[in-house]
């Protein structure tokens, strides 16, 4: 049965409100949800990059704020020094231990005990790069290496902690960003790799963790970093990503970009055309965010008559990030309304 897909962030003053808001708008169309990432964690990894700030193992290279792709502040390992992950600052656990109890509580009163609560994890490479810059992502291991141990520590509390299964969805925009500006000979080796950084983290958790991952092309005030030729990109990472997923562990589901931020899906049949070459396990969803403010609900049945006929299976529906990276709120109900129009044929 189809169901619907909320990123991470949405609209809300508190974590409570937001579980409730979206509860009554989608909660009947929803396999998981976080607890809507409000206030400065709808910045994504801004927290993180900012208690940086006071990390003894590095140093300020360049200070900004985060007005666009690029902007923010920039760090160093100090001469000498090693990025020790019991020094970075993860708060995965505590808004966790925070919101659960809440999310519980509200899930259950609206009836609707079967969704289960989604964390949101920024892949280690993706912390690397935009906190020590691309050069620094692509050629010092380690620094990826402390920040996936930190993860992985965050995770193991997490499921310690939790008195029922939570879902860990693994986000890397630069990921699928690097797949895009790649040569077409070389996307594949690439997936491979990249693929691989992800199952190093899946593989430091207990047996039976579940997982989603989020492939993206940034939303960062609503503007992409990139944009995909056709969907060729998006397939091979997420092939990669299912082959040789760590045993044990549970690969629920994988979210994959159709629009970019502000710029709606593509009408063009040969830009689906690839997902003919979608090689998940049947058990493994996936799930298609071309959900758009700008296109009209038929225009949405279009967009998802090609997915699904190219990718030879039903899919999920969202929107192609989270939806509390919108300009106007309004938008991120919008989105919740057709993703429900998309899935009961209102």
């Amino acid at each position: 049965m189809r169901k619907t897909h909320l990123v991470g962030t949405w609209p809300g003053l508190s974590a409570p409100n937001a579980i409730a808001t979206a509860l009554q708008r989608v909660g009947a169309h929803l396999l998981r949800m976080t607890d809507g990432e409000t206030g400065d964690r709808s910045l994504w990894a801004s927290r993180t990059r900012e208690w940086l700030r006071v990390n003894p193992d590095v140093e300020l290279v360049h200070d900004g704020v985060y007005t666009g792709y690029g902007t923010g502040p920039l760090f160093r390992v100090r001469d000498g020094q090693t990025l020790d992950p019991a020094n970075l600052h993860l708060n995965y656990f505590p808004t966790f231990a925070e919101s659960f109890p809440a999310f519980k509580y509200l899930r259950d009163r609206a009836g609707h005990s079967d969704i289960r609560f989604q964390v949101g994890l920024p892949a280690p490479f993706d912390l690397t790069m935009l906190s020590f810059g691309l050069d620094v992502a692509t050629s010092d291991r380690a620094i990826s290496e402390a920040w996936a141990q930190a993860t992985v520590d965050q995770v193991n509390r997490i499921v310690r902690e939790a008195d029922e299964p939570v879902v860990f969805q693994i986000e890397t925009p630069a990921s699928l960003v690097a797949m895009a500006r790649a040569p077409e000979e070389a996307r594949k080796a690439l997936a491979e790799r990249l693929a691989q950084a992800l199952h190093e983290v899946v593989a430091g958790t207990p047996d039976g963790t579940h997982f989603g991952v989020h492939l993206c092309l940034g939303d960062l005030k609503h503007q992409a970093l990139a944009e995909l030729s056709d969907t060729q990109p998006l397939v091979l990472l997420a092939n990669a990503v299912a082959t040789g997923f760590p045993p044990g562990r549970i690969l629920d589901y994988i979210h994959a970009p159709f629009a970019a931020a502000e710029k709606p899906g593509s009408f063009d049949e040969g830009w689906y055309r690839p997902l003919e070459a979608l090689a998940l396990p049947s058990d493994v969803r996936f799930v298609a965010g071309f959900i758009h403010e700008s296109l009209t609900i038929d225009d949405h049945r279009r967009l998802l008559d090609m997915i699904e006929r190219f990718a030879r299976r039903e899919v999920d529906v969202a929107a192609a990030c989270g939806l509390g990276r919108r300009p106007d709120p309004a938008q991120a109900w919008d989105a919740m309304d057709k993703a429900v129009a998309l899935i009961t044929g209102t």
